[in-house]
């Protein structure tokens, strides 16, 4: 179910999305929902990295190539 919502942006901020949904031909809900989509993912890596890098590093695992070496 959809809901409607009005939200507050700088002046410059409306500018910029309005003159990018005219050259890319591009509906205003679409980029706000692909916004949020991508801020909520980025939000939930960052939580999950800071539970997983503590982890990782009481195994030594300090860099890429530390997990590399240990699947080898």
């Amino acid at each position: 179910m959809r809901m409607t919502m009005t939200i507050s942006l700088p002046a410059g901020t409306k500018k910029k999305l309005d003159s990018y949904i005219a050259k890319e031909h591009v509906n205003r809900s679409d980029v706000v929902r692909e916004a949020l989509r991508q801020y909520f993912a980025r939000e939930e890596f960052q939580r999950l990295r800071g539970i997983l890098i503590p982890e990782a590093q009481s195994l030594g695992l300090y860099k890429d190539e530390d997990i590399f070496e240990k699947v080898s």
